[in-house]
């Protein structure tokens, strides 16, 4: 099972204006703006949700795990009181 990308919004008229109220001039605004877009779009960018989803079958099958070494546990601390107690 493979990772959701997340999708990210880009307002870049707002980009363009911060750089252009930055000292940029429009048309350095502009290719910085689509420079950092591209960047964005090319990026696997996931979520917290997306590692949630990912990461819940390996916690079930952690518990599942703990479980199991419990039983064994306690089968042995059993079978160790019967030969020695």
């Amino acid at each position: 099972m493979g990772l959701v990308t997340a999708t990210i919004t880009f307002d870049t008229h707002r980009f363009v204006r911060k750089f252009e109220e930055a000292g940029f001039d429009q048309k350095q605004a502009e290719g910085l703006t689509d420079a950092m877009r591209a960047a964005i779009e090319e990026s696997e960018l996931v979520t917290k949700k997306d590692l949630q989803i990912e990461l819940a079958p390996i916690k079930v099958d952690l518990n599942l795990l703990k479980l199991m070494m419990g039983a064994v546990i306690a089968i042995a601390i059993a079978n160790f009181s019967k030969q020695y107690l």
